[in-house]
């Protein structure tokens, strides 16, 4: 297989957790087009068109991967008029959209950390890169104390756990989901603050469990804060799509006479999100 199916098989089986990350590699993987030799523009258009439209069908939930791959498409298809025009200008769009994304998540790091305040205590669900790199940013000169809860059934919140041990000044504290609550009600909890998948129409798609966790501490009036890069807010355009993962990540064994579910995210409602943090500011995420 060329790197364009690898790239669609590797996203697919969420091999790598972050969005941002997925929508480079979907963008970089598009630079094979130009390797493979197509006769003329309108083979290569339409080849541009259907590998970008394999590569978004692989996870619609990526906001992000969404629209990176319409920019590229967008900046090719009907904008030339010979085919190495079509190539230069598909490697120029590659290089544009992967320069924003992580330029962006780099600098949403930055804006996060600027908000940490010494001694803070945070509570935080999965494994978000923009945050890790912005607890990164603020240590060892800002000591935090992170709770963090393993976002099962893939445990994607023990990840960011072990991370953040290897971050001086950073006390790191692991619960299950379930413990989030108790968390909240029992310890110091400042604030919570988690990544985002994607903000759509002002609601906040994340890993499952982050909604429950909002709940939660809008009971107890903690303030829950999202970090991430604007690529990752969009206002019309897109419709999410949840994934639904196989059931054998939350049991091994199947179970008779019942039928297990496994979706990937979850919808946390704008009244429950207090401030959004991107590279552009912070803001209400209505």
């Amino acid at each position: 297989m060329g790197r364009i199916d690898d790239t669609v098989e590797e996203i697919r089986r969420m091999e790598t957790h972050s969005s941002s990350i997925v929508a480079i590699k979907a963008a970089r993987a598009l630079t094979e087009l130009a390797e493979r030799g197509y006769a003329n523009l309108d083979d290569y258009e339409r080849a541009l068109e259907q590998n970008s439209g394999a590569l978004r069908r692989a996870n619609p939930s990526h906001a992000s991967l969404y629209t990176t791959q319409r920019e590229v498409v967008d900046s090719v298809v009907g904008q030339a008029t010979e085919l190495d025009e079509a190539e230069r200008l598909t490697g120029a769009a590659v290089e544009r959209v992967i320069d924003r994304v992580e330029n962006g998540k780099d600098r949403a790091a930055a804006s996060a950390a600027e908000t940490f305040e010494d001694g803070e205590v945070l509570l935080t669900h999965d494994y978000s890169s923009t945050l890790l790199g912005a607890i990164e940013v603020a240590t060892p000169e800002t000591s935090l104390t992170v709770y963090v809860t393993e976002a099962r059934p893939r445990f994607l919140g023990r990840k960011l756990a072990r991370r953040l041990t290897r971050t001086e000044g950073v006390e790191v504290h692991l619960g299950v989901d379930g413990a989030a609550g108790f968390f909240l009600q029992n310890r110091p909890v400042d604030r919570v603050i988690v990544g985002m998948d994607c903000i759509v129409d002002g609601v906040l798609y994340n890993r499952i469990g982050t909604f429950p966790i909002a709940a939660v501490a809008d009971k107890f009036d903690v303030p829950l804060h999202v970090v991430g890069s604007s690529a990752k807010v969009i206002e019309d355009g897109f419709v999410f799509e949840n994934e639904f993962r196989p059931p054998s990540e939350v049991s091994l064994e199947p179970i008779d006479d019942v039928s297990i579910e496994n979706p990937a995210y979850d919808a946390t409602p704008a009244d429950l999100v207090d401030t959004v943090i991107t590279e552009t500011g912070q803001f209400a995420p209505e």
